[in-house]
């Protein structure tokens, strides 16, 4: 997904704007802004330092907050261009001021540290309005999470390590196994399997049929079990045979798209009931 239209990821970098915000503030704190009256009150502005560090501070609290203000730079400086904060300064070109945050202690400073933090108040807000924008751009997810416990199951290892065909496979012959297991079936191939299981004709002694629940005169029920004898097969055939056989990986949609299509089968299989020859013997 791309970084400006999730969410998600917007939300960080926005954190890590604050936090460095923050980090920044503390440093601050420790120093006197180069034209504030005493000391250092206007002392070559442009040319020395934009902030002092003031005479009673600790060494060691000065260099944590350094630090505390570096790092959190590094995770801030996604939100630039996302944002458009770089700041045009004359002379030198366009300055990251993020990135560039500790030239305020340095002569000849690129930027004074109210650039910094109106910057970062602006890519924060940015931020929110982008976050506003993707969510309400943001088409429905279904987790593959929420699949049918059987597809999921087979899925959930080799998915997560981002083996998408390997996964389909694996849920496609999971769901196979619940017809095998609830027919009682393991004489025929895989798609002959769903072909005599959903078979319009009587059960068989050792051949079960899996019937949608209700009247079976009825055109809504008979409509369902036509579908399933059609459906069943054809997603034997063309999503476990591909996947089993094909060349290369899946995309994670492509792979999601069949995990929901073997995930309604398994719950539709669920829903069917086992009818069996009077003389069967299976209870």
């Amino acid at each position: 997904m791309e970084a400006r239209k999730n969410p998600e990821y917007l939300r960080s970098v926005a954190q890590a704007v604050a936090d460095f915000r923050d980090a920044l503030t503390a440093f601050l704190e420790l120093h006197v802004l180069n034209g504030e009256p005493g000391r250092f009150g206007g002392v070559a502005r442009g040319i020395a330092p934009a902030v002092f560090v003031r005479d009673d501070t600790d060494p060691e609290e000065l260099e944590r907050r350094r630090t505390r203000v570096g790092r959190a730079a590094g995770l801030a400086v996604s939100a630039t261009p996302l944002t458009g904060i770089a700041i045009t300064v004359q002379g030198i070109g366009t300055v990251d001021p993020i990135r560039n945050w500790a030239t305020i202690t340095q002569p000849k400073p690129v930027l004074e540290p109210a650039n910094i933090l109106d910057a970062c108040d602006h890519a924060i807000g940015r931020l929110e309005g982008l976050i506003m924008q993707a969510e309400a751009e943001r088409p429905p997810s279904v987790g593959a999470e929420a699949m049918h416990p059987t597809v999921w199951g087979a899925a959930a290892r080799l998915w997560r390590d981002g083996h998408f065909r390997q996964a389909v496979t694996a849920s496609a012959e999971a769901v196979v196994l619940m017809v095998k297991n609830r027919t009682g079936r393991n004489d025929i191939a895989e798609t002959a399997l769903w072909q005599e299981a959903f078979s319009d004709k009587d059960p068989q002694p050792g051949k079960p049929r899996l019937r949608w629940p209700g009247n079976p005169t009825d055109r809504d029920i008979t409509t369902m079990n036509a579908g399933l004898r059609q459906f069943a097969p054809g997603v034997q055939m063309t999503i476990r045979n591909s996947a089993a056989h094909g060349i290369g990986e899946l995309g994670e949609q492509d792979a999601l798209e069949r995990l929901s299509a073997l995930s309604l089968l398994a719950g539709w299989v669920d829903e069917c009931e086992l009818a069996e020859a009077a003389d069967s013997g299976r209870s």
